[in-house]
C-alpha cells in the first residue's frame, strides 16, 4: 500500500470521530443545561440512541455481506449513500425546537438516527481494512495510520466544539468554588429564550454543528478518490458466502474473538463514562469550569501524537503488551478526584490521553488478526469479515450506551439540577465515581480477560504463513 492510500483511508474514518467526540463530550451537558431536559429523560436518549446503533451493527453487517460486488466495490457504495442522511441527521440532533412538550421525541429521534447511520458507515468502513492488502503489516500500517488520524478526528471535534460552545457553560456571575447552594433562573420549558442566554448557546451549537457537516463531505470525498477496495484477496471462485445467522453463530463461538470483544466491552464502556461525564465532573465537581475545554483539548493532543508510539511499540513488544497502557489513566484520574488541583488536572489530561490512544488503537489492530485466525479454521467460506467487525461495534456501543444511561439516571436519583451553580453533594459525589471508580474498576476486568487472549506475535506469523499457502 502507498503512504497516499493509507492517508486517503484514514481521513475518510476522520468524520465520524469529529461528530463522535463532539457528542461524546458535550451531548450529556447540552441536553441538560440548554435544552432543559431532566437527567432521567437525557439518560434515555442517550441509552436508547446508543442501542439503536447497536442494534443497527448486525442488521448493517447481513445486508453488507449479501451485497454484490460493483465497480467501486462491494463497501464503498453502503459509505457513500448513508453520508448525506448523516450529516442532516447531525445537524438536527443539536437544534433546539420551538415547541416544548416533544422536545424529547426531537432529540431521541434525531440521536437514534444519528447512531443507526454512522453504524451503516463505520461497519463497511472498518472492514474495509481486510480488503486494502493481503499483508498483515500493511493492515496494520493502515490501521495504525487510521487511528492517528481519528484521534486527530476526535481532537478537532471536541476543540472545534468546545471552542465555538464554551461560553454557553461559564457563568459570569458564578464564583468558581462556590460554597454554598445559588440558584439561578432557569425553566424546563422556555416559550421564548432568553437573548443573552439559550438562543445565543443554540446558535453557538449549531455554528459547531454546520462546521462539522462540513467535515464530512471533505472526508468522504478524499476516501473515495483515493482508496481502490479490492475483492476478497483469500477467496477462491468456487468459495461461498457463509450464511449470516451460521456465521454469526460461527463467530460468537470464535475463542479468540469472544476474548477480544468481552475485554475492550469493559474497557471502551470506561472510556466512554470518562468523556460522557468529564465536561460535568469539571464544571461542578473540581472547580475547573473555566478550563474544561483546554483539558479536553490536551487529552486528545496527548492521544493524538502517542498513536505512533503505541504502533512502534506494539510491533517491538507485542499487542497484549501494549494493552498495559491503558491502566495508566487509573491512578492519576483517582488523584484528580481526590485533589482537584489545576496542575494537576492537566498532567492527568496528558497520561489519560495516552492510554485513550492505547484503548483506540490495539482493538482495530487485533480484530483483523482475529479474522485471520478465524479464515483459516475455515478457509472455504468467505463474506465473514463483516459480520465480524459489525458484532464487535454492537457489543462495545450496547455496553457503553449502558454505561451512559446508567450514569444520567444516577446523576437525575442525586438530584442534579441545571442553572445552578453549585450541585448537591450526592451530585458530586456522584460525578467522582463517574470519572474514578467506576472506569478503574472496568479497565482492571477488562484487562483481566485481555490475559487470556490466545492470539501471540509468534501464532499471528504462523497464521499468515498458513494463508500465504491456502492462497
Amino acid at each position: 500500500l502507498s503512504m497516499c492510500s493509507k492517508l486517503c483511508y484514514a481521513i475518510g474514518g476522520a468524520p465520524n470521530q469529529v461528530a463522535g467526540s463532539a457528542a461524546s463530550f458535550f451531548l450529556q451537558i447540552y441536553l441538560l443545561d440548554i435544552a432543559h431536559i431532566t437527567p432521567f429523560h437525557a439518560s434515555l436518549v442517550l441509552f436508547i440512541g446508543k442501542a439503536s446503533g447497536a442494534v443497527t451493527d448486525p442488521v448493517a453487517g447481513f445486508f453488507i455481506s449479501k451485497s454484490r460486488w460493483t465497480k467501486i466495490g462491494r463497501l464503498m457504495p453502503w459509505v457513500l449513500a448513508c453520508t448525506p442522511f448523516t450529516i442532516v441527521s447531525y445537524f438536527f440532533m443539536w437544534y433546539l425546537p420551538p415547541f416544548s412538550s416533544g422536545r424529547i421525541a426531537w432529540y431521541l429521534t434525531f440521536h437514534c438516527l444519528f447512531q443507526a447511520l454512522t453504524t451503516l458507515f463505520q461497519v463497511p468502513y472498518s472492514a474495509l481494512t481486510m480488503f486494502l492488502s493481503t499483508d498483515q503489516k500493511d493492515r496494520d500500517s493502515a490501521t495504525a495510520y487510521r487511528m492517528t488520524v481519528e484521534v486527530l478526528g476526535t481532537l478537532i471535534g471536541a476543540a472545534l466544539q468546545g471552542q465555538i460552545v464554551a461560553s454557553a457553560h461559564v457563568s459570569s456571575h458564578c464564583p468558581v468554588n462556590p460554597s454554598v447552594n445559588t440558584t439561578d433562573s432557569w425553566h424546563d420549558t422556555p416559550s421564548i429564550p432568553d437573548p443573552a442566554g439559550p438562543l445565543s448557546h443554540q446558535v453557538m451549537y449549531m455554528i459547531a454543528a454546520g462546521v462539522i457537516a462540513g467535515v464530512y463531505l471533505l472526508g468522504i470525498v478524499i476516501l473515495f478518490l483515493g482508496v481502490k477496495e479490492r475483492d476478497d484477496p483469500y477467496a477462491l471462485n468456487s468459495d461461498r458466502a457463509i450464511p449470516f445467522c451460521k456465521g454469526l453463530a460461527l463467530t460468537m463461538k470464535h475463542g479468540p474473538y469472544v476474548k477480544l470483544t468481552a475485554s475492550f466491552l469493559l474497557i471502551s464502556t470506561a472510556v466512554q463514562l470518562e468523556q460522557g461525564n468529564f465536561v460535568l465532573f469539571c464544571t461542578h465537581a473540581a472547580g475547573l469550569r473555566n478550563h474544561f475545554q483546554y483539558l479536553v483539548v490536551t487529552i486528545l493532543v496527548s492521544a493524538a501524537v502517542s498513536v505512533p508510539f503505541w504502533q512502534k511499540f506494539l510491533q517491538r513488544f507485542g499487542k497484549k503488551c501494549a494493552a498495559c497502557g491503558i491502566s495508566w489513566m487509573i491512578p492519576f484520574a483517582v488523584m484528580l478526584v481526590t485533589i482537584p488541583n489545576l496542575i494537576l488536572a492537566y498532567f492527568v489530561a496528558f497520561i489519560s490521553g495516552l492510554s485513550i490512544a492505547a484503548s483506540l488503537l490495539l482493538p482495530w489492530s487485533m480484530l483483523p488478526d482475529v479474522v485471520d485466525n478465524f479464515r483459516l479454521q475455515n478457509p472455504h467460506g468467505k463474506g465473514q469479515e463483516t459480520i465480524f467487525y459489525s458484532s464487535y461495534v454492537f457489543f462495545t456501543k450496547m455496553s457503553a450506551g449502558i454505561g451512559l444511561g446508567i450514569s444520567a439516571a444516577g446523576l437525575e436519583f442525586t438530584g442534579y439540577k441545571p442553572g445552578i451553580c453549585r450541585q448537591s453533594d450526592d451530585v458530586i459525589l456522584t460525578l467522582k465515581l463517574l470519572i474514578g471508580a467506576v472506569p478503574a474498576v472496568l479497565i482492571l476486568l477488562g484487562l483481566f480477560i485481555l490475559l487470556f487472549y490466545p492470539i501471540t506475535e509468534e501464532s499471528r506469523k504462523e497464521t499468515k504463513l498458513a494463508l500465504e499457502e491456502l492462497r
